[in-house]
């Protein structure tokens, strides 16, 4: 394809790893079509045909799996195996996604310094510095002696809503839209590229084709805003969402691989030499999908197979005994009335906080509860996520507002069962966004429109007042208003329990040996008109 007068640029991304580096599921030990170990095997195979091709990660590569949580928690003073994977793999520059931050900015710190690639970010800045806070904000790179080719790196800038604030101390997030407005000028500005690609840990909050919004536009994700309003971009990098998509919005080639390592996008950009110079003249999107016929890449495998084996002797550990049944069959179910492992979290959280209202998500509809024996690998894949706990004192109308906005959850289906409301499956799988509490009863009639579903809110038998105050604990993400629960930002935190919820399981099951399945029969979601 390349001669003296035309190129083409290949440029291979990953985003939203999520620490899946072999393909494995932790639960079973049952191999999956994921993870950059077979990523890369589709990378070397396309290096081999384009040797110069650019590779880019889009965020959240360091948090997500039980490999990962051992490698942040336990893993001693030895680089992290996503970061020596990505440095085996020769990645030009990887972007900061908002889990990159779960586990403190020392952790974090260390893996960009054991990176041979820069970290970009160019609206996370240094608060004393004013600077962009993990070094470069864009990198250069010349392909075929004389293509200038520019990677601008952004991130959300939701990162507050979500993190715990001991984790971002230090830093300011700026508004990721600006901050591409602001720097794509002066990127064209100083450094003519040739092609300018915008690799951003966001996604699109607006139908690709359509333009209508796809989500409530909180400015979480800005990508379809990015396309139409800023001028310059030719590549636009998303993540995120989970979402897979290609295509093109406003002459912009555009792509977001999914999630977990389960396919490579790929975009080609198709350059001509003309007596100006270069200018592109076509830009395509592709999905490289892994199945069975890719192979795990042996030199990865051998990289992390130390780590590897470390980690499955500890997921082994046996943490405690559970008398009853706190198994999940089906997630719906256990979201619609009171569920015993549900309760189990709620009492972990009130015994870690010292209050007596807790507040718990069901996390994703792959959990399945807790068996009888109960090991770590059973607490780290129910509980994926690193968030430690918080209490805010409440009101009881700020309750009511909370109990309202998780009924929005729900729908009722055509057939008059009870289903979930699209709006948390597209266009991004969002369930965690569902609360389960203990320490109140209550009832949901999702017959009833949203807003106006709770039929039934007491506390010790007595209704809730609208004026009285209550110490609740929630996980940290909640506390910060994260998944548009507003009613809670603001609010004075009481406490703060720094020990992530997996870490507190643990303890409780190995402080109490034998734990009895309990369900209070509490609360209940109804549809009944």
């Amino acid at each position: 394809m390349e001669n003296s007068d035309r190129f083409t640029c290949e440029i291979m991304v990953t985003s939203d790893i999520h620490g899946h580096i072999l393909p494995t599921d932790y639960r079973t030990r049952e191999e999956q079509q994921l993870g950059l170990a077979k990523i890369a095997s589709l990378v070397k195979a396309e290096r081999k045909r384009a040797p110069e091709l650019l590779l880019v990660d889009n965020g959240d590569l360091l948090q997500g799996t039980p490999f990962a949580y051992f490698a942040a928690t336990l893993g001693g003073n030895r680089t992290n195996p996503a970061i020596a994977v990505l440095n085996e793999l020769q990645y030009d520059a990887a972007v900061l996604g908002n889990h990159e931050f779960n586990y403190g900015l020392e952790l974090l710190g260390k893996a960009v310094e054991d990176s041979n690639f820069p970290w970009l970010s160019a609206g996370i800045v240094d608060e004393a510095t004013h600077q962009p806070a993990f070094g470069k904000p864009y990198i250069v790179k010349v392909l075929n002696d004389s293509i200038k080719t520019v990677i601008l790196g952004v991130t959300t800038h939701y990162i507050p809503h979500w993190e715990n604030p001991v984790h971002i101390g230090g830093l300011s997030f700026h508004d990721a839209l600006g901050t591409v407005k602001a720097w794509t000028a002066d990127i064209r500005e100083q450094e003519q590229p040739d092609l300018l690609i915008v690799s951003y840990h966001g996604g699109f909050e607006c139908d690709l084709l359509s333009g209508e919004p796809a989500e409530r536009l909180t400015g979480e994700n800005q990508a379809y805003a990015m396309c139409m309003e800023v001028e310059g971009i030719d590549v636009l990098i998303t993540g995120h969402q989970h979402r897979q998509l290609t295509g093109e919005v406003n002459g912009v080639a555009v792509i977001q691989p999914g999630c977990n390592g389960h396919a490579l996008g790929k975009i080609s950009v198709a350059f001509h030499r003309e007596e100006s110079g270069w200018s592109i003249v076509s830009k395509t999107a592709e999905l490289l999908q892994l199945d069975d016929k890719v192979a795990a890449d042996p030199v990865i495998m051998a990289l992390t197979q130390e780590a590897e084996a470390e980690t499955q002797v500890w997921l082994d550990q046996p943490m405690g005994k559970i008398i009853g049944d706190m198994t999940i069959t089906d997630p719906l179910l256990c979201r619609s009335a009171d569920h015993p492992f549900i309760a189990f979290m709620n009492k972990v959280q009130m015994d870690a906080a010292g209050v007596d209202i807790s507040v718990a998500s069901l996390l994703n509809n792959d959990s399945e509860g807790f068996r009888d024996e109960v090991t770590m690998r059973d607490i780290l894949t129910n509980f994926m996520y690193p968030n430690t706990l918080t209490v805010l004192r409440l009101s009881g109308k700020d309750i009511k507002a909370a109990l309202e906005q998780t009924a929005a959850y729900f729908q009722i289906n055509e057939d008059g069962t009870l289903g979930v409301n699209p709006a948390y499956i597209e266009p991004k799988l969002q369930h965690y966004n569902y609360d389960m509490w203990g320490g109140i009863a209550y009832e949901l009639n999702v017959a009833k429109p949203i807003g106006q579903r709770v039929t039934r809110l007491l506390r010790n038998g007595e209704p809730l007042l609208a004026d009285e105050l209550f110490d609740v604990v929630m996980n940290n993400y909640r506390a910060a208003g994260g998944g548009d629960y507003e009613m809670y930002q603001g609010k004075q935190v009481v406490r703060e329990v720094q020990m992530d919820m997996a870490e507190l399981v643990a303890s409780y099951l190995q402080k109490h040996a034998e734990v009895e399945a309990v369900c209070h029969h509490s609360w209940r979601v109804v549809t009944q008109h």
